[in-house]
């Protein structure tokens, strides 16, 4: 059996991820390989829960054989080997130069495969890919089980959530679950919806963490309500992201991180690239007809949501009506043209929220539906929100946004607040920082084509591109119906 590739990926079990193979000839590497490699902390099976960087710098001292790829971890940590014997990555009496000479070799005779499009990639790509894996195995290594995972959600939890070696138990119960996790001394990943406070006082007895797990922003081609499984998640162990009355994972990255030029750079062309494809939460809509816009008026839009989706009862600040809403706009707004959107779920008869038509345009100048989202924030000029994501869309956009409530959006210098924002919310951010931590720091994500985990940008492409599909397309129908019998009940 040949020597496998120094960089490689995890034994993922939905899809081999090729991303090295050996070259031709020797590939050109950038000067800073070994620091990138000892900030990154990958390359062998650095996926293994007897990590190999971890236990060969806890040691201070490495003996193996020269064919042995700890020996190249050794070399790139500055750790002392002792090599008895000779092979590709040392030799006895090599010194700590030649040992390193000898892991830039093994990594320039390797060829960079994206995983995701098979074609030719870089060295640092492939180092940048390998750390986020990295990073979010070593997050699932304390999560032991899973409880308030709707069935079709299940595939894809599975694969956020993957640990090698292990299955997640996803189970119905809470105490089921918190069972499990004292029986594994690990924590419990659960759906913020079905937190109880039941849940967290028994889970708190016992010392088991709670983590929480909840759709992404960039999420699928089509409505969760309709059982489309999430693309993208968040996966938070501090509280989640739509409930201002704690600390949250978001709110901590966007509160400590140090944004670097590199990073702030990357999220601008995300932010570009998301812009010029239209895409919204919920991947890009159906092109329809825009309707004209009354000259010499400012166009104000109000996006209606859930009334009772958790972001509106955790960050509404007791405001949870829709046509309250719309009437506390045209309140500010008194010589604007306000566009109301119904929301989708609401329309389509699955979640509450109804405005009858009569009663919305008693404050608005039109109603607005069907289509993507995208295209009605590139000819508004302002946005007014409780709560919805579609404030930092348009945001995204360069729109003026107004919160009603206290979305995770708020409090960072870039929206007009209305209602007083938390004290750990003090920093001012610019837009990409903002972006930065929003799209690429806090969320998961995974292709929709070979299931691996991936980049944001993996993912918009493949929904710009609409090879984003829907494993549980043949249930939409049903959905469809479904929402229309139940809007004629109400």
């Amino acid at each position: 059996m040949s020597q496998p590739p120094f960089l490689r990926a995890p034994p993922f079990p939905q899809a081999k991820a090729v991303i090295a193979a050996p070259a031709s000839q020797p590939a050109d590497l950038p000067a800073t390989a070994i620091e990138q490699l000892q900030a990154a902390r990958v390359g062998g099976a650095f996926w293994d829960e007897s990590d190999p960087w971890t236990t060969i710098e806890s040691a201070g001292h490495l003996t193996a054989h020269g064919n042995d790829e700890r020996v190249a971890i050794a070399a790139i940590l500055g750790v002392p080997v002792t090599v008895l014997s000779p092979g590709p990555y040392g030799a006895p009496g090599d010194s700590p130069e030649a040992l390193r000479a000898r892991a830039i070799e093994s990594l320039a005779a390797l060829h960079y495969i994206d995983p995701f499009t098979g074609q030719t990639t870089t060295f640092a790509a492939t180092v940048e890919l390998l750390a986020q894996w990295r990073r979010e195995i070593a997050a699932n290594r304390a999560i032991v089980a899973a409880c308030g995972m709707a069935w079709w959600k299940r595939t894809e939890i599975r694969r956020f959530l993957w640990v090698p070696g292990r299955r997640l138990h996803i189970v119905r119960s809470a105490a089921r679950a918190l069972k499990i996790a004292r029986r594994m001394k690990g924590d419990v990943a659960v759906w913020p919806s079905r937190v109880s406070p039941q849940l967290l006082a028994a889970a708190a007895a016992q010392q088991t963490g709670i983590v929480r797990v909840e759709d992404g922003f960039v999420r699928s081609v089509g409505l969760g309500s309709n059982l489309v499984p999430p693309s993208s998640v968040v996966v938070d162990s501090r509280g989640i992201h739509f409930d201002p009355s704690g600390p949250s994972d978001l709110e901590h990255i966007l509160s400590s991180t140090h944004f670097a030029p590199a990073l702030t750079q990357r999220a601008h062309t995300l932010r570009k690239t998301i812009v010029a494809a239209g895409i919204s939460k919920y991947a890009a809509g159906p092109a329809a007809p825009i309707p004209p816009r009354a000259p010499g008026r400012k166009l104000v839009l109000v996006p209606a949501q859930v009334e009772d989706d958790m972001s509106v009862l955790a960050g509404g600040g007791g405001l949870t009506s829709n046509l309250e809403l719309l009437r506390r706009v045209r309140a500010i707004e008194p010589d604007a043209e306000i566009w109301f959107r119904p929301h989708p779920d609401v329309d389509a008869g699955h979640r509450k929220g109804a405005v009858p038509d009569a009663e919305a345009l008693r404050h608005a100048d039109r109603i607005v539906r069907g289509g993507g989202m995208a295209a009605l924030l590139d000819v508004v000029d302002a946005v007014h929100v409780l709560t919805s994501l579609t404030g930092f869309e348009a945001l995204m956009r360069g729109r003026t946004v107004t919160c009603h409530g206290t979305p995770f959006y708020a409090g960072w210098g870039l929206t007009q607040d209305l209602p007083p924002i938390p004290e750990r919310r003090g920093r001012q951010l610019s837009l990409d920082e903002l972006v930065a931590g929003v799209l690429i720091l806090y969320p998961r994500y995974l292709d929709p084509v070979t299931g691996l985990p991936c980049p944001p940008e993996v993912l918009v492409s493949r929904m710009s591109s609409a090879q984003a599909t829907n494993r549980l397309g043949w249930v939409a129908p049903l959905r469809h119906w479904q929402g229309k019998f139940m809007a004629r009940l109400r």
